[in-house]
């Protein structure tokens, strides 16, 4: 037997996720927790990357990548030298070393041509196995039993996961890709031809007071001061571009969840005449998307100026740098041309960060949320320890026991003025017990309920639960996987363990005999299915699993009187159960004369 949480995430008293909305100090201080510095990020990123069952495939790739982009700077350096006896050909006018030259171009250009097909696969691959990798870790870490429904009390590090699981995951592993194969393209083809640069300009002197003065390797020395000022120049101007990535991602998912949710509450939003309402809140959010492109436009726009103008300044600046040389005499035609190529991969790898500064920005940004996202799912089995907190105890028993109990409605637990408390204690519940658990006005009996399920840390006491596997929560609101009804009766576990009259009975059980012929569909029940029949959807689940404890929050509310009725009489023939309501219910009172115990609101000074 599986233990269920039916509920999608801990909620509040109006079925909505339990966030703290805005910039309160409790959610600051709650960000806070899992804020991460750049070398922190790499490292938690590189320890999902060790730990994925791909890194030896990607491991591979990179080793082949590696070998490929070696072989390819070598043809570069052979093709750059190419240039000298090609040119030198064409100024004597020499058709047969001119014919001879191309035939060693071909040869050249040919295996580059092979290799560069080559490394593109690479390419792909290396972002594919990254992405699978890094894909499923973070879903694995966000669905570890608990921990997302903990994190959704933390406001903005929980508001969208969907954005950091697909784009942020997505355009991190394919940026990672890029850039790494990029960084390590630029470096070996510096290192290659820094060499050949040095050699060219070994010969070049300056006359300075009637003396000549040479200066080793000046061709360098020019490319890096070139290239220096141009990555000086656009650090200054992009500094911007990394939080206006970041706060761009974040306003694209509001938007896409807000158009999300309108599109699924289309009916209910036309019955209810809302649609100026939620045109207003729309347009809100795209507003909010255009203001971020429009600083992002500016930013970039600032950027061009420093790419660009050292783009096209890159056409002459070899040619005037080698010039002194070439008109010294101490360089020939092609030797030039020779030059002007090796300074052009020189400064081309030195320019790899210039070029790539918008994407770098990009890069950190989405390494940002996803890091500090992985970091606080993590941190979701402790996070509890920072102050207030509930204790919650899994052991073999058969009592569920709860001890001196207040739970904090603030998420974060930093104030504990407004409280409300369980006014027996202890508590001790039986397998066979019948308990209805009420509240003052204004207690959210939810946040009880999630507190027993281990979703809210935040209060005082210790509860006392059987392992995961003999309890089960029922929702209100549950939730219903878009799969065949068999297997929504039988969640989490697979409809295989059952037999069909188990199944069948617990459907005639909960008044379900009408949708027997369809138990096998598979269409969006949860669309299908009024409230009364999503109940008895919940309670048919719980007959099957069969469950030791079983605690149901406030199921009956709203339900037509006949499906009150019907539901009830179940729960009270599970006998071998511990049957736990909170919430308020007549007919639970009247059939199944439960022992009662009370929320009572207390506020401090």
């Amino acid at each position: 037997m599986i233990a269920v949480s039916c509920c999608d995430s801990t909620i509040s008293e109006s079925g909505g996720p339990l966030t703290v909305q805005g910039n309160s100090p409790e959610e600051k201080a709650a960000y806070a927790l899992f804020d991460l510095n750049f070398r922190s990020q790499l490292r938690m990123m590189g320890n999902a990357f060790w730990g994925s069952p791909v890194r030896g495939r990607l491991i591979l790739l990179a080793c082949g990548l590696l070998t490929i982009i070696l072989v390819t700077a070598y043809g570069q350096v052979k093709l750059n030298e190419w240039n000298a006896p090609f040119y030198n050909a064409l100024e004597r006018r020499d058709i047969n070393a001119f014919i001879h030259q191309l035939e060693v171009f071909a040869i050249i250009a040919g295996c580059l041509l092979l290799l560069n097909v080559f490394q593109t696969w690479l390419n792909q691959m290396t972002a594919l196995n990254m992405r699978e990798g890094l894909a499923k870790d973070m879903v694995d870490q966000w669905l570890k039993p608990g921990r997302a429904a903990k994190l959704a009390s933390f406001g903005t590090i929980a508001i969208n996961p969907d954005q950091r699981l697909h784009d942020d995951v997505r355009n991190l592993a394919e940026s990672s890709t890029a850039l790494a194969i990029g960084l390590v393209n630029a470096t070996i083809i510096l290192v290659s031809f820094i060499g050949v640069l040095w050699g060219l300009s070994a010969g070049f002197a300056l006359e300075i007071g009637g003396k000549m003065v040479a200066i080793p390797g000046y061709m360098v020395w020019a490319a890096l001061l070139y290239a220096g000022s141009a990555s000086l120049l656009s650090n200054l101007v992009g500094y911007r571009l990394v939080p206006l990535n970041a706060e761009r991602y974040s306003k694209e998912a509001e938007l896409r969840f807000s158009l999300m949710r309108a599109s699924e509450n289309l009916t209910a939003i036309t019955l209810s005449r809302g649609e100026k309402n939620e045109r207003h809140r729309i347009r809100g959010d795209i507003d909010a998307v255009l203001g971020v492109i429009r600083g992002l436009a500016m930013a970039l726009t600032h950027l061009t100026w420093v790419s660009a103008g050292y783009g096209w300044l890159a056409i002459v600046a070899p040619i005037l740098i080698a010039a002194p040389v070439y008109f010294s005499g101490n360089l020939t035609f092609g030797g030039l041309m020779m030059a002007v190529g090796a300074f052009n991969q020189v400064n081309v790898a030195l320019r790899w960060y210039i070029d790539n500064f918008g994407p770098i920005a990009s890069w950190k940004a989405t390494l940002q949320r996803v890091s500090i996202f992985r970091h606080a799912l993590i941190q979701m089995d402790s996070v509890e320890r920072h102050g207030n907190a509930i204790e919650v105890e899994r052991v073999a028993t058969d009592i569920v026991r709860l001890s001196a109990i207040e739970i904090i409605p603030d998420a974060g637990g930093q104030d504990g003025r407004r409280t409300f408390r369980l006014r027996e204690d202890p508590v001790e519940i039986a397998v066979g017990d019948r308990v209805m658990i009420n509240g003052d006005q204004g207690v959210n009996r939810r946040l009880f309920f999630a507190a027993i399920a281990g979703l809210w840390p935040w209060g005082r006491g210790k509860i006392t639960v059987p392992p995961r596997e003999e309890i089960l929560f029922i929702a209100q609101h549950g939730y219903m996987p878009a799969a065949p009804l068999r297997e929504i009766l039988s969640y989490p576990r697979a409809p295989q363990k059952f037999k069909e009259d188990e199944f069948l009975a617990a459907m005639e059980a909960c008044g379900l005999g009408h949708i027997i012929p369809k138990m096998n569909d598979a269409i969006r029940w949860d669309q299908k299915f009024d409230s009364d029949e999503q109940a008895c959807i919940r309670v048919a689940n719980a007959l099957l699993l069969k469950p030791r404890w079983l605690f149901i929050d406030d199921l009956l509310e709203g339900l037509e009187k006949h499906t009150i009725d019907r539901l009830v009489a179940v729960l009270n023939g599970m006998r071998d159960t511990a049957v736990v309501y909170i919430g308020r219910s007549e007919a639970f009172m009247e059939t199944m004369s439960p022992r009662t115990l009370h929320l009572d609101l207390e506020q401090q000074l």
